[in-house]
């Protein structure tokens, strides 16, 4: 088994008391630094202390140690081990240096798909995250890093998949579409902080589809045909932080109930493409570190040492 050791480091002309608050803001309601909704979010189970536990996108991890303004240990859980570290450090007045550490035993295959994969994405959301400290410290970034089309294609593939659901009680517009309904499922994805709420930015789902009605949390697409009617929700939670596409269907005819014998088993497929593809982009599109990248496989210039 070998041991990746990855670091990223940049620094910042800024106080290290001003970063260091920055850091002590990371996973809370307000953090300036970690860079969504381009990327799955920083969450904990509670305010940032040892023993905090969560983690972004499937890496899991809890605080295993704490220094306010100054550094967060993040130890991997089980099976894994190793940690991650974000840490600031003094370089005299008005400038300091912030640094990221990973150190994580591997076994062949998790090493392999680190040196294919994970290093990339890893590197980016560290270089993203550097850019949001200087942007938030110092008013402006000198060298805002730059997503390569390698990062881009591994963000798209492995961006959040819906979840089958029940239609949201909540979906009032949807209920009352039809007296009865042939058809009915819904699909649902997280929002990210960031993330528009406004049923108005989520119309574009289905595209070139009539709307038939909207609410301050809901808008409804659909279409009417002589063999069958559709109706598309678009719900979202703010509280529950998702969103839920949902669809029913009420078919006419013996021409309906034939097309939709056809098209039922595209459908659950298609749903479950435009709710993803809207999703990922009004993230990337909500600004925050959304248009910054690293280069390259490496996700920046800082070392990665793999050692046995």
């Amino acid at each position: 088994m070998g041991t990746v050791r990855n670091v990223h480091d940049r620094i910042l002309a800024a106080p290290a008391e001003r970063v260091g608050a920055l850091l002590d803001r990371l996973s809370g309601p307000d953090d300036p630094l970690f860079p969504s909704p381009a990327w799955a979010p920083l969450r904990l189970d509670r305010p940032l202390a040892v023993g905090a536990a969560g983690g972004h996108g499937p890496v899991r991890y809890s605080v295993a140690a704490y220094e306010p303004g100054r550094r967060i240990r993040f130890a991997f859980d089980p099976p894994g081990t190793g940690f991650h570290e974000l840490s600031v450090e003094s370089l005299g007045p008005g400038r300091c240096r912030i640094r990221h550490v990973l150190e994580q035993p591997l076994p062949p295959r998790e090493r392999l798909g680190w040196l294919l994969a994970v290093r990339a994405l890893h590197g980016t959301v560290i270089e993203e995250l550097f850019d949001n400290a200087e942007r938030a410290a110092t008013g402006s970034v000198a060298r805002p890093v730059r997503r390569g089309r390698y990062v881009r294609l591994l963000q798209r593939l492995s961006w959040d998949r819906p979840e089958s659901v029940e239609v949201p009680a909540g979906a009032a517009l949807l209920h009352a579409a039809f007296p009865a309904t042939d058809y009915a499922d819904a699909y649902a994805l997280d929002l990210r902080p960031g993330m528009p709420t406004e049923p108005a930015a989520w119309e574009g789902t289905l595209l070139r589809t009539p709307v038939f009605g909207r609410t301050d949390r809901e808008v409804l697409l659909g279409q009417d045909a002589g063999h069958l009617d559709y109706r598309v929700s678009v719900l979202l939670d703010a509280a529950a932080r998702t969103v839920t596409l949902g669809s029913v269907v009420r078919i006419h005819n013996r021409r309906g109930r034939l097309y939709w014998s056809v098209v039922r088993h595209a459908h659950p497929f298609m749903a479950r493409l435009m709710l993803r593809r809207t999703h990922r982009r009004l993230a990337l599109a909500a600004g925050g570190a959304s248009h910054l990248v690293s280069q390259g496989m490496d996700g920046g210039d800082n070392p990665v040492v793999l050692t046995s």
